[in-house]
């Protein structure tokens, strides 16, 4: 069966190559009287479309981290909050004596780059993965929340999962109070900058100069509650157990929570954890002695200098989401399908794809289902060769304009619902870019707008053309897929599904979990026929 297709595909190739030697393509006659005449002709398919809520997902382990408010026309608010434990850069640190505190300073870099460099050395920059411009309250806390790394109620190697409702389980949730520890810094009208931060240091003069260019990033100088609690916990801690080793650091201080509330649109933005900049600084002086040589009879010496003490996030990091949820998909009638596609990133809404969904009349007038269909036309049974090859399949999803959206995604993604694995299309496109908003072009094509209205989104388009080839030459089950509104198309590693039961065993991609968008496609049921979703195939045979 496949030495048999390969031929085909081989000679298809063949004939494509050599146009000199061929007439026009449509024509499929061939300048030689043993050559084999191609014709190529396209058909269509229908699908079902259903969308559906997402429970909580599994938040800790990802590759980044959401922090802010994000408000959709239709979809109302999701505010994503951050929570994380911390280590020091060093145990058993040596404050030094006569230790002052100078300013405690918390950075987390955004995604950027440069796009210009002046004679001065300053970078002007642009940040990735930011949404939105109108401003946020965050606070940020002392976490009192102990975050263990086993889960007792498994096997004993198994890692603990948290979830983006700030469960454990679905019998088990953090208190929220319990997160909320000391108040270390608040502000109320956060919005992300673009602008290089500089660090600034007084010369011998007592003039300041540029120390230090940093890339943009979300950068306070923390409080200091009660006027003591850093030196209380930290230098008064000095060779004390709690500070010599990672568990006992992490059972004594718990990390950080940076709570996220907004009444305005908002902003949010995509934070750098993995960064080196990525730390929480505790600047202080201290008095060191230099020891006198004892020969020369000199005495010792006590200089003052500034230190730092520094801690980097490590260990579980997870994001927690709040969304309001003002469609009620309970409320609509899916028997068989969609009027209307819903997605929405996050802890959001999916939709599940049952491609050949419909039933058709063959040449013989008989009523069979759109799959079988599919296979007898493509494969032939009674020779048990291919007799068609497909050339391209995709699925084009219309925007519903219907709905306004001044900010529609510009990537879906569409994987297999029962494996939770990305396509074989998506393996095989090799299509790739720098900026990963670009890569997987062939298979996930960015979203068309209209250049002469406002730029709104028009449509996507999903090539599935070697799933379908899976379908006829390894006999491949037609499984249920999914689509997804997603981030970095190559954020595709799976976290798991809260939902209390083992056997489904849902997972989602990071990717669609960190998209704080949403958008509104027609579905199978659109009252606007020509914008259903369908499946258009391109196939060629050769002639008889």
């Amino acid at each position: 069966m496949k030495s048999q297709y390969i031929k085909i595909i081989f000679i298809f190739l063949a004939f494509v190559s050599c146009e000199k030697d061929f007439a026009s393509f449509d024509s499929g006659v061939i300048n030689s009287d043993n050559a084999i005449n191609f014709s190529t002709n396209s058909l269509e398919y229908s699908l079902t479309t259903k969308s559906e809520m997402v429970n909580p997902v599994q938040t800790n382990n990802l590759p980044s981290f959401l922090l802010g408010s994000y408000n959709h026309p239709q979809y109302g608010r999701s505010n994503s909050s951050f929570v994380g434990q911390m280590v020091p850069s060093e145990y058993n640190h040596d404050f030094g004596d006569n230790v002052v505190l100078d300013s405690v300073v918390l950075t987390i870099p955004y995604f950027s780059r440069g796009i210009d460099t002046s004679e001065e050395g300053d970078i002007t920059y642009e940040i990735d993965s930011v949404y939105g411009n109108d401003p946020i309250k965050i606070s940020v806390y002392r976490n009192n929340f102990f975050f263990r790394t086993f889960d007792p109620f498994s096997d004993f190697d198994t890692s603990q999962s948290y979830y983006s409702n700030g469960s454990l389980s679905v019998e088990e949730i953090i208190d929220g109070a319990q997160l909320e520890g000391e108040l270390l810094f608040e502000i109320d009208d956060f919005t992300p900058s673009a602008q290089q931060i500089n660090l600034t240091e007084i010369d011998t003069s007592g003039n300041p100069y540029v120390a230090q260019r940093i890339a943009p990033a979300l950068r306070f100088k923390l409080n200091n509650p009660n006027d003591n609690f850093w030196e209380t916990n930290f230098f008064e801690n000095e060779g004390n157990q709690v500070l010599t080793n990672e568990p006992n650091f992490k059972e004594f201080f718990r990390g950080l929570y940076l709570k996220v509330e907004s009444n305005s649109n908002g902003s949010i933005m995509l934070l750098n954890f993995a960064s080196s900049n990525t730390k929480l600084t505790i600047h202080y002086t201290s008095d060191n002695t230099n020891i006198g040589d004892s020969d020369t009879g000199s005495v010792d010496e006590i200089e003052t200098n500034q230190h730092e003490y520094e801690m980097n996030f490590s260990g579980n990091l997870i994001n927690l989401f709040d969304n309001e949820n003002p469609i009620d998909l309970g409320g609509i009638d899916q028997t068989n399908g969609n009027e209307n596609i819903y997605l929405r990133g996050g802890e959001g809404i999916i939709s599940t794809l049952d491609l050949f969904s419909g039933s058709i009349t063959n040449d013989n007038g008989e009523e069979m289902s759109e799959f079988d269909h599919f296979k007898q036309f493509f494969y032939d049974d009674i020779s048990d060769e291919p007799i068609r090859i497909v050339n391209e399949a995709y699925i084009e999803f219309f925007v519903n304009q219907n709905f306004p959206n001044d900010d529609e995604p510009e990537r879906i993604y569409i994987y297999n619902y029962d494996q939770n694995t990305a396509l074989i299309d998506y393996f095989l496109d090799q299509s790739v870019s720098s900026l990963t908003i670009n890569a997987k072009i062939n298979h996930l094509e960015p979203l068309v707008r209209d250049s002469l209205d406002d730029d709104k989104g028009i449509k996507y388009k999903i090539r599935i053309t070697e799933h379908l080839n899976n379908l006829i030459l390894r006999d491949s089950t037609n499984a249920k897929l999914a689509l997804g509104v997603i981030s970095d198309v190559a954020s595709v590693q799976n976290f798991k599904i809260l939902d209390g039961l083992e056997s489904e065993n849902k997972r989602l991609a990071s990717g669609i979990i960190l998209s704080p968008k949403g958008t509104i496609l027609h579905g199978n049921l659109s009252v606007d026929i020509e914008k259903r979703p369908r499946i258009k195939i391109y196939y060629t045979e050769p002639e008889d």
